[in-house]
């Protein structure tokens, strides 16, 4: 995923309600009536949150006859998972480079060709 692509989904899942519609729909496929029913929200509220999720495609919805129920999207997920692995992963790496650097300071190793304290 691109940066692009990244900004809007954080967008969505950094609403609290819309989080919590995503955990409610981990568990199973909804309606947003259902939905509406175990949340703190009205219908209406629900419906609204759930076309920001659909729209950045974190779920899809599914007409089973007159219902149309919501589901999660797991590949937009795990796409997101694998964006914030590589920038961790990247971080990881920086964070170790600079443990090294610090603890070969404090072990008072040679830098720049002399002893850690300078010279008389």
């Amino acid at each position: 995923m691109t940066t692009r692509t990244l900004v809007p989904v954080f967008a969505a899942l950094g609403d609290e309600t819309r989080w919590s519609i995503l955990v409610a729909l981990g568990e199973g496929d909804a309606s947003a009536s259902a939905l509406a029913g175990r949340l703190p929200v009205t219908r209406q509220a629900i419906a609204k949150h759930l076309a920001v999720l659909h729209d950045v495609g974190l779920v899809e919805s599914v007409r089973v006859g007159r219902e149309l129920r919501y589901r999660v999207l797991g590949s937009t997920l795990s796409a997101t998972a694998r964006s914030l692995d590589r920038i961790g992963a990247e971080w990881e790496s920086r964070l170790t480079a600079i443990k090294g650097i610090a603890e070969s300071l404090e072990a008072g190793e040679v830098r720049g060709g002399e002893p850690r304290g300078g010279s008389a």
